[in-house]
């Protein structure tokens, strides 16, 4: 493991609430980008004339750059130091902002979503680092659910500003708002974060480097191509999935046998670190890979605009971010056993009530009602998960541990998101998807209205059954600490 001396503080660095809400302002950056797109695609759809298989790879290529360069942090946290790494991750994540925000078809954009999902994909872990080595055992509780509100408020209030801008101004901007965001957090950060101490680094696991990357990609891919192919039989999809889960195995071989492996899978070992991120896969699997419906829900079945589709997600956002702070206090003072089974089931009934409700003339009012528990529920379980499987890592683990943590969140999210995107396009009442749907006449598209209200409910099912699953690993983990 690398080991690190304590460095030195600077003056504004000794508050760790200072430390808190630089890294909450540039995690807002990538967790709002890894939504932002959602309230987009119907827009994109036309700007591009490209079917929903290829458009989520907006999203997925993002979320797969994320999980791609996470697992190095740890290893170039050593080479580099936190600071400095930090800050040149969030350069990269602004030059691919900037870049994004000048695509000139399908192509580009993804490409550039990429080079922002490499450089977005340090800032998470590489913050944690940071935070978990300024602040003491008993207070990180508090600010890791500061720290949350980018995880899940981000994400939420994506939508609501992805679609002003898209009514307002242009698609574009969506991402070319990240430039002055990113400068800010550069200029704090160089000032405000404690001086980089380099230590004893690690050899790079490069065996491991190149099995994960193209695994999760070959794995991703072979999901979207089986939609095309109708089924997992193809020639077309076989190949990809069964060289991806290869790829995956050796990965995970070398990260519990290798002396310097890319990520420490022998973490894994410690029972309330292996049960917590488990709790976490199969929550953030339902929980964020469908976060793409509901934007796209209020916009083709009930016509609304991309700022209206946004703005009916400002439920979900409030009550997340209002109880994850009450939830950051719980977790310190209730067991983990006992708490997030109660916070997971929240979540639940909330995604169980609106899957019940979605049709083509349900009462926003109701929507909106469930939309506060499953924002409420997801608030109290993500940050509180996330804290339970990192409090005890002693300072020498902290980078692989938070990255392993990291890593596990953002990889579901990109397989769930592909996985809903495949569902909801087999679903659709229309040949051609998206496109197809585009063509029709306002007279034809409201007689399908029903038929489409019903794709989308039977998608939902999908995070309902995940976070039925994760209440099993969540209720075997302490319940008396």
């Amino acid at each position: 493991m690398t080991t690190l001396t304590a460095p030195p503080v600077r003056a504004a660095a000794r508050s760790p609430l200072t430390i808190t809400l630089i890294l909450v302002a540039g995690s807002v950056m990538t967790a709002m980008d890894q939504t932002i797109v959602n309230v987009a695609l119907n827009r994109l759809s036309v700007a591009f004339d490209a079917p929903l298989a290829t458009l989520q790879w907006v999203a997925t290529g993002y979320s797969l750059a994320l999980a791609a360069i996470i697992p190095a942090s740890a290893w170039a946290v050593g080479r580099v130091g936190a600071q400095r790494l930090y800050l040149t991750a969030a350069a990269v994540f602004a030059a691919g902002s900037l870049l994004a925000g000048t695509a000139w078809n399908i192509e580009s954009l993804i490409a550039f979503r990429v080079l922002q999902g490499f450089g977005g994909g340090m800032l998470m872990p590489v913050g944690m680092t940071i935070l978990i080595r300024a602040v003491e055992p008993e207070r990180r509780g508090r600010m890791m659910s500061l720290l949350g509100l980018a995880v899940l408020v981000g994400p939420l209030a994506g939508p609501t500003l992805g679609g002003y801008l898209i009514d307002a101004v242009s698609w574009r901007w969506m991402f070319l708002i990240n430039v002055p965001i990113g400068a800010a957090v550069i200029t704090l950060a160089g000032r405000c974060f404690p001086a980089d101490v380099r230590g004893e680094a690690r050899p790079l696991d490069v065996p491991g480097l190149l099995a994960l990357s193209p695994g999760l990609a070959l794995l991703v891919y072979g999901v979207t191509a089986a939609g095309d192919a109708g089924g997992f039989a193809s020639a077309r999809v076989l190949p990809p999935l069964l060289a991806g889960a290869a790829l995956i195995g050796l990965f995970v071989r070398r990260g519990l046998t290798a002396q310097h492996p890319l990520l420490d899978l022998r973490l894994l070992r410690d029972r309330s670190f292996a049960l917590a991120t488990a709790t976490l896969a199969l929550f953030a699997l339902g929980y964020f890979g469908t976060m793409l419906l509901s934007p796209l829900y209020f916009q083709v079945v009930r016509g609304e605009s991309a700022l209206a589709a946004g703005a009916l997600g400002i439920p979900f956002a409030l009550a997340s971010g209002l109880t994850m702070q009450v939830a950051g206090r719980l977790i310190e003072r209730v067991p983990p056993g006992r708490y997030l089974p109660c916070s997971i089931l929240v979540a639940l009934t909330g995604f169980t009530l609106f899957m019940l409700q979605v049709d083509a003339h349900a009462p926003y009012w109701r929507l909106c009602a469930t939309m506060l528990l499953m924002g409420a529920g997801g608030g109290g379980t993500m940050m509180p998960a996330i804290t339970v499987a990192t409090r005890k890592l002693s300072r020498e683990d902290a980078p692989g541990g938070s990255t392993l943590v990291n890593l596990t969140t953002t990889t579901v999210s990109a397989i769930g998101t592909a996985v809903a995107a495949v569902l909801l396009a087999a679903l659709l009442p229309v040949g051609g998807g998206l496109q197809a749907l585009h063509r029709l006449g306002p007279d034809a598209h409201a007689a399908l209205a029903p038929r489409l209200a019903d794709a989308f409910q039977h998608t939902y099912l999908l995070a309902v059954v995940l976070m039925a699953l994760a209440v099993i690993p969540a209720a075997l983990l302490s319940r008396k600490e």
